[in-house]
């Protein structure tokens, strides 16, 4: 077998891969000049109304919330412990 660092094979393979990556290089550059890139406007949304709703889902739920646990009071007799611990 002929040593490929002496026959010069090694030269035409850095060769080949050097001039891949410089096409590789080359076409990224060329894909970015000719991109359009699209300007979105800044959109802003009517905060006042949002902060409205909000507020109003907060009275209701924390109404909710009061109303659960009046209804909920736990009674003494309701539950029982278990003579043992399993």
């Amino acid at each position: 077998m002929h040593n490929p660092f002496e026959s010069g094979h090694i030269k035409n393979y850095m060769l080949l891969y050097v001039g891949v990556v410089v096409i590789m290089v080359l076409f990224f550059i060329a894909a970015n000049l000719f991109r359009e890139v699209n300007v979105e406007t800044l959109k802003r949304f009517n905060t006042s109304e949002e902060v409205n709703k909000l507020e109003e889902f907060k009275l209701k739920f924390e109404s909710k919330k009061e109303k659960r646990k009046k209804d909920e009071k736990i009674e003494p007799s309701k539950f029982k412990l278990l003579d043992k611990a399993y």
